[in-house]
């Protein structure tokens, strides 16, 4: 069965998305920060901390991790900053 969306591999990255982690305060260096980007055809791409495992047995209900999905956690200030560059629907 075909999916309604599929992640398109191809695309590539246009534009951060909000700030960088450390003008957020989530970092310190630029060594493994969490960042949030828009690819060129429009999709969102998100880089968190894998906490994929850590809530596998404690999703709400109706809620579902595929397997080739990961559950990432950014910062609420990583998704402030970013709310100026997203675009409304």
């Amino acid at each position: 069965m075909t999916r309604p969306w599929e992640a398109d591999h191809n695309a590539e990255f246009q534009r951060r998305l909000g700030k960088t982690a450390a003008e957020v305060g989530d970092s310190r260096t630029t060594q493994d920060c969490p960042e949030i980007w828009e690819l060129d055809n429009g999709d969102i791409a998100v880089i968190g901390r894998d906490a994929t495992t850590a809530y596998a047995d404690r999703l709400p209900p109706g809620v579902r991790i595929g397997s080739d999905e990961r559950l990432v956690i950014i910062s609420g200030r990583m998704l402030s900053a970013a709310k100026p560059d997203i675009r409304d629907a």
